[in-house]
């Protein structure tokens, strides 16, 4: 078929089909579905009537579809997952299935279109309503559809618009679905459109406002995972409207669990330590077929299911859904293994008692902790996710070579955040990983990337339920959107200890970690005077060191205190004192407590801090 086909008279060579084959029309062509029928007066409490037993997003659907402006509509978020039906006899079953015995029950015409499968239909009537219409379409313009029908999106769109205007023309009632609508109309510079993307997007701009179409009982639905794989000229147009299928929140979770074991919760139990109410307590994140998934392997494979074996499963089920961009942060620590940093310590359990306490209200947005390196950042908020009770990720590296596919995995990445809450965000180097408002270079990917974090670390919904801890050593390479009040609003510096007491306590931590039993007497006063500063990293690699010089000795020897002095003396730590002075300046400057700063930078002026910082900028 030729390009311009498209552009072509429309032509109905079946057209007396619409007259005497009134089998093309389905059974149930008549009944009333609210958002199927035209708006009367009484739609209001039809709507009420009608979609009472629907899900949210369904009744948001009918409702925005009553309105009668817009056609188009794209379902994002948990479209690959179960819908909870509301029907007696099916209470759950796949989108599609939902679409075509529930939303679009009554439409004359429903039409499946993706590039696998090419175009189905929800009933025979209807495929061979269209399979007549298209051979007179191909008697007109010289094709073979009706032999093979085509699969690239630009033929099979000209084909179902010439097939739309007739039947719309003719009183029908048409649905139209296109499924992984992201390889159709892709995210992509303009400049980058291929020809193909460039006519299925015209095809669709113009479905969108054409007046025979909004005019008719017509509905087009798009269905992709993310947004952000979307054309943004179909995701930003006034003609489209964007509904979101949300992750199932615990009650909609013990709904299923409820309605799955009905009258085999004893074979449950025999096999569970886990209850019911438990299971869907502790599976924020999942889905209802990884529900299904957990659930049929302890019915039909009787596993036994403990709450370490539901962790794992958690786990594994949200690493996979986010590609391996997530990572849970196991720990066995708590803050008592943190050595010095005491104050930072006590704020972080004043905040951990509070999450316990189910007190979100007191909580700040996020926390921005800052620090030159070696002091233990990662390290602390490691230790604090073993104190608040709430499951802590951390981001990993989420960035892509491919157009728009960066965007694509962090709307994935806070999807799945918004259905674990409450949950702890731990985001390392953050000043790398969350982009900034004026770079340039990468075509918009890092503004892009910071706006969406930007927006997500804001939503007041958040407070309590989704906690950031943004951990960088060069805090004044933040963008000051994320660092403001609203956002990370609690800045944690931590520094190298002090003083002798916190020298002491931080060796002691090292020679435990390092499997060292010496007492603090026989030390090396070089460690703990002070006239020489090393870091926890210092301490530990330097009492490795030491076990490697002991083990190596002929014969091998325990670690003693020549040992020590002998590794001491020789030790020169790979520093770097100008970065080490900025990273530390940089941390005193953001951090938002005074109790938290070592007592020489407290009475430090900070112009002279200021003026000092621009100096190191130059010089590094």
């Amino acid at each position: 078929m030729s390009e311009d086909a498209p552009n072509e008279p429309v032509v109905d060579p079946a057209e007396p089909l619409t007259t005497d084959d009134q089998e093309s029309a389905s059974e149930n062509g008549e009944s009333q579905t609210v958002q199927m029928s035209v708006p009367s007066p009484a739609a209001p409490s039809l709507l009420e009537q009608y979609t009472a037993h629907y899900p949210d997003w369904a009744r948001d659907f009918a409702r925005r579809y009553l309105t009668k402006t817009i056609n188009q509509f794209i379902l994002y978020g948990n479209v690959r997952d179960l819908v909870p039906t509301g029907d007696d006899e099916t209470p759950y079953s796949s989108l599609r299935d939902f679409m075509v015995e529930d939303l679009f029950a009554s439409r004359d015409i429903v039409i499946f279109y993706d590039r696998s499968s090419g175009i189905h239909f929800a009933d025979k009537a209807s495929q061979k309503d269209f399979n007549r219409a298209l051979s007179g379409y191909d008697t007109i313009f010289g094709t073979d559809f009706a032999k093979k029908l085509p699969k690239d999106p630009v033929r099979v769109l000209a084909v179902l618009q010439n097939y739309f205007r007739i039947r719309l023309a003719e009183g029908k009632r048409v649905a139209c679905v296109l499924d992984y609508a992201e390889t159709l109309v892709p995210m992509a510079e303009a400049s980058q459109y291929s020809g193909e993307d460039r006519n299925a997007l015209v095809f669709l701009q113009k479905w969108s406002h054409d007046p025979l179409f909004l005019e008719s009982d017509f509905t087009l639905i798009l269905v992709a995972e993310n947004l952000t794989e979307l054309n943004q000229q179909i995701v930003q147009s006034p003609y489209t409207s964007e509904i979101k299928l949300p992750m199932p929140d615990e009650a909609a979770r013990k709904k299923y669990v409820d309605w799955f074991l009905k009258g085999e919760e004893e074979e449950y139990r025999k096999c569970s330590e886990v209850p019911p109410s438990g299971l869907a307590g502790n599976t924020a994140g999942l889905g209802y077929i990884q529900m299904r998934t957990i659930l049929a392997d302890v019915l039909e494979n009787r596993t036994e299911l403990t709450y370490e074996t539901l962790s794992e499963l958690k786990k594994e089920f949200i690493e996979a859904e986010a590609h391996g961009m997530l990572e849970f942060v196991e720990t066995d620590w708590n803050l008592d293994m943190v050595a010095g940093h005491k104050e930072a310590k006590e704020h972080l359990r004043q905040a951990a008692r509070a999450l316990k306490a189910g007190q979100s209200d007191v909580l700040p947005m996020g926390y921005l902790v800052s620090g030159p390196v070696g002091t233990g950042k990662t390290f602390s908020i490691t230790c604090f996710a073993g104190e608040i009770g709430i499951p802590m990720v951390k981001l990993k590296n989420f960035r892509s070579q491919w157009q728009g596919q960066t965007e694509a995995n962090l709307e994935r990445i806070l999807g799945l955040l918004e259905a674990m809450t409450p949950v702890a965000v731990m985001i390392d180097e953050a000043d790398a990983a969350l982009g900034n408002r004026d770079a340039s270079g990468d075509s918009g990917v890092s503004k892009r990337v910071f706006g969406q974090i930007a927006q997500f670390m804001s939503n007041p919904k958040h407070r309590g339920r989704i906690i950031f801890f943004l951990v960088t050593a060069r805090p004044d390479f933040m963008p000051v959107d994320l660092k403001r009040q609203g956002r990370a609003e609690e800045h944690i510096a931590l520094f190298y200890p002090s003083d002798r007491e916190e020298r002491e306590e931080l060796l002691e931590v090292m020679l435990r970690r390092t499997g060292l039993d010496l007492p603090m007497e026989n030390m090396p006063e070089t460690l703990l005077n002070g006239d020489r500063a090393f870091s926890g990293a210092d301490m530990e690699a330097l009492l490795t060191r030491a076990k490697f010089r002991a083990a190596a000795a002929e014969p091998p020897q325990e670690v003693d205190t020549q040992i020590i002095q002998e590794v001491v003396d020789d030790f020169m730590p790979p520093t770097y004192p100008l970065q080490v002075e900025l990273q530390t300046l940089a941390a005193v400057m953001e951090c938002t407590s005074r109790a938290l700063l070592p007592e020489k930078y407290r009475a430090m002026d900070r112009e002279t801090i200021v003026r000092r910082v621009e100096e190191l900028k130059r010089l590094v």
